[in-house]
């Protein structure tokens, strides 16, 4: 299982949401840590060195976007893959997340098995094109 041993760094301002995604994380024996701002989130980023990290894009401060591109330009954080929570899903919104450097895009909500699904598959080497994940294409397809 890919889950052994990595590391995932969650960063959102809803409590709740962090709370559902690392319960279920953990239970899947990911190894969790947990920001509640994009400032919080880029000093735990260089300080842990994540495997993945998860970053809602509207945070008070330090949006996940300009965290986004903070984590991108630093030498130490710049290879780590990223992968954006947005309650938007109008393509302007999931443009902007890519051009900031998302590997991924999960429009919320996002239940915790998809957000496995998603981070399994960065884990295992398919970061690929940044792209929004299909499950976020087909919400952005319903709401359009």
């Amino acid at each position: 299982m890919a889950a052994r041993g990595k590391h995932i760094l969650i960063a959102d301002d809803y409590p709740d949401a962090i709370d559902i995604w690392a319960i279920y994380l953990r239970a899947f024996g990911y190894q969790v840590s947990t920001a509640a701002d994009g400032a919080a989130a880029l000093a735990q980023a260089e300080q842990l060195r994540p495997d993945v990290i998860v970053l809602d894009l509207e945070m008070p401060g330090i949006s996940g976007f300009e965290a986004a591109r903070r984590l991108r330009r630093h030498p130490s954080t710049h290879d780590i893959p990223l992968i954006a929570a947005t309650g938007y899903s109008h393509d302007r919104q999931l443009s902007l997340a890519r051009d900031a450097g998302f590997d991924r895009v999960m429009v919320k909500p996002i239940d915790p098995e998809s957000l496995v699904g998603e981070i399994e598959q960065l884990l295992e080497g398919f970061v690929g094109v940044r792209q929004p994940s299909h499950l976020a294409m087909r919400r952005a397809q319903h709401n359009g």
